[in-house]
């Protein structure tokens, strides 16, 4: 077992991308209303509590206020307003945040035939936009959450996402509650310099694929504040994600909070700088994982933090898993993982092995640091860890004891 400090060049990496991920991103103050013109759905045509969809006035709503150069909000009043798939898409011709404010609650066409593109709710091309409220986005999963056979379907088509957001910059979406997506709650690729507050997401704890948030190929992202309740990935990584920073949120039920799965794909874009802090996890499957597939895609994941995480009754508080998926293949991840560092993690699990670090022999894990791990068994039954390919140091308060088998 080879136990190794991180060098000075690793911390000052993670150091670095913790200042660029914390900085306050200015996604365009929301200025008075005596300032502003309103765009609201009631007044093209919107007809809220009835059976009625609204679809078209809500994106007639939106292209007058995407077409208008001054300060625009675009406003939904409270009521229920049914809505199939829907678009709102830039780019917008002024140069300031539009506004989108929802007091209602918005209920989506419960047929999944309905539906084309990746989501119920997307949004594209936009450079400014905020979406607030206190609203509630029902997705209204239940009625096609059947239709999902990712269990069994290595190729499935996953069910649309509540919000999608591709080609976002300088984007800010807080006080909304999302519930029972079809697919992920949020979906966010492609995007830059976006901000999620105040959030509550919520489906049951068998909803299948029902992400929380997943982000990919984007950069400076910011999810703080939130309550997420779900059937999967409280908050997941993908491919190309960079510079990403999750604080104070609260997960579970859930299957906590995931980077990857990673190298199920050619080409994929690298993971980096990722800080998960603050949170607390309840009752999830997993509390902070890495997994990547076996087999020939090659990637790196590398810069991340998780510090300040509370488990409470957390199944596998930390692991490293890069066999995920079939257990059965002889082949190896080709996905470098790195510059790893877990910090004041503690709390209770219901698993005998809570920290496992199940690496590559192919490409073994490099520069793994666990300070401070506190960690109890839900019954006091006796706890240890596990760790495989892995070169890792330890310091601080160290429960479940570091490992004692061939890791490196």
């Amino acid at each position: 077992m080879a136990m190794t400090i991180i060098n000075g060049s690793s911390l000052a990496l993670i150091l670095v991308l913790s200042t660029l991920v914390t900085c306050k991103c200015n996604a365009a103050a929301a200025v008075p209303l005596a300032d502003q013109t309103i765009f609201n759905v009631m007044d093209f045509d919107a007809k809220p509590n009835l059976e009625l969809i609204s679809t078209q006035a809500f994106m007639k709503a939106w292209r007058a206020a995407c077409d208008f150069t001054g300060h625009a909000r675009v406003f939904v009043p409270p009521g229920v307003y049914t809505l199939g798939e829907i678009i709102f898409a830039g780019p917008c011709k002024g140069t300031h945040s539009i506004i989108l404010e929802i007091a209602g609650t918005l209920k989506a066409v419960p047929d999944v035939s309905e539906y084309s593109n990746f989501a119920w709710i997307s949004f594209e091309s936009i450079n400014g936009v905020i979406i607030t409220g206190g609203g509630t986005l029902d997705a209204q999963g239940q009625s096609v959450w059947q239709f999902n056979d990712c269990k069994t379907n290595p190729n499935c088509v996953h069910l649309p996402a509540t919000l999608h957001f591709n080609d976002i910059r300088n984007g800010k979406v807080m006080r909304l509650k999302l519930i029972n997506s079809m697919g992920f709650h949020l979906h966010i690729t492609n995007s830059y310099l976006v901000r999620f507050h105040g959030l509550t997401i919520d489906a049951p704890e068998d909803s299948p694929n029902t992400d929380g948030i997943h982000i990919s190929k984007s950069n400076t992202i910011k999810l703080s504040r939130s309550v997420i309740r779900t059937g999967d990935d409280c908050v997941s990584f993908g491919q190309g994600t960079n510079n990403v920073t999750v604080n104070k949120v609260t997960c579970g039920p859930g299957h906590g909070i995931s980077v990857g799965s990673l190298g199920k794909l050619a080409g994929e874009l690298e993971v980096r700088g990722l800080i998960v802090k603050n949170c607390t996890l309840r009752g999830t499957t997993n509390g902070i994982r890495i997994k990547t597939y076996a087999g020939e895609n090659a990637n790196r994941a590398l810069g991340m933090m998780f510090s300040d995480i509370v488990m409470e009754n957390v199944k596998n508080p930390i692991i490293i898993d890069q066999s995920y998926g079939d257990k059965s293949t002889d082949s190896l991840s080709q996905v470098k993982i790195s510059d790893v560092v877990y910090q004041n993690i503690r709390g209770t699990t219901s698993s005998e092995i809570p920290v496992q670090l199940l690496c590559s022999s192919k490409l073994p894990c490099q520069n793994v640091r666990l300070t401070n791990i506190n960690l109890k068994h839900i019954a006091n039954t006796p706890i240890t860890s596990q760790c495989q390919n892995v070169n890792v140091g330890y310091t601080g308060i160290q429960i479940p004891s570091p490992c004692h088998g061939p890791s490196s």
